[in-house]
């Protein structure tokens, strides 16, 4: 189907950026380590190591939010939402996505790229002993908004395809907690076949 082919092509967009971005991650600890040491072991602490944290974290969270968004991994009332028949979900899903979150991103991504231009034509530096260049973070902010204004607009078509047909477009499978759960159990030699399924059930039904 032509369509799900688009669709799994804006998550695997989404994914790789989210998966590319969780690497932050590591070079955030090591940053962070490397200043404990420096800070306590050798008494020299880095005037900007506080600003890279924060900057390396924000683009860590920008940039997630599609990856999120694509796994459907986002907050919602699901006491409500979950009794609700595939097509009703969808025609909420719609409307929200219409009235607030296509403005929203919009409105994100624009600012961000106005925010970018200014502190890019100002060569922006943070306010600190060793000051180190802001425009390329701020970069960061429309990027950020584009892509998951393209998962948002993916999500629209995955609920319009399902109002017309009444059942949800599979998403692009990436690991779950219960492919975890399987995954730990499977070499186990203390946990017997019944306890195995029993523990993949509770991991799926906690996904909520």
């Amino acid at each position: 189907m032509r369509v799900q082919r688009v669709l799994h092509m804006a998550d695997e967009i989404s994914t790789w950026v989210g998966k590319a971005a969780a690497w932050l991650i590591v070079a955030l600890m090591l940053l962070v380590c490397a200043e404990v040491f420096k800070r306590y072991a050798l008494n020299a602490p880095t005037a900007w190591i506080y600003d890279v944290n924060n900057m390396l974290y924000g683009t860590l969270f920008m940039l997630g939010g599609a990856y999120t968004l694509a796994h459907d991994g986002h907050v919602r009332g699901d006491f409500f939402y979950g009794n609700m028949k595939p097509r009703t979900q969808a025609s909420l899903d719609f409307v929200l996505y219409l009235l607030f979150f296509i403005p929203g991103i919009a409105a994100l991504t624009w600012a961000g790229w106005t925010y970018f231009q200014d502190s890019l034509a100002m060569h922006e530096q943070t306010f600190n002993a060793d000051p180190i260049p802001l425009y390329p973070f701020k970069f960061v902010i429309p990027v950020a908004g584009a892509i998951v204004l393209m998962q948002g607009i993916a999500e629209i078509v995955r609920c319009v395809v399902c109002i017309k047909t009444g059942e949800w477009t599979p998403r692009l499978k990436d690991a779950e907690e219960s492919d975890v759960v399987a995954q730990q159990l499977a070499g186990s030699e203390y946990v017997d076949e019944e306890a195995r399924q029993l523990a993949i059930e509770k991991s799926i039904g906690m996904k909520g």
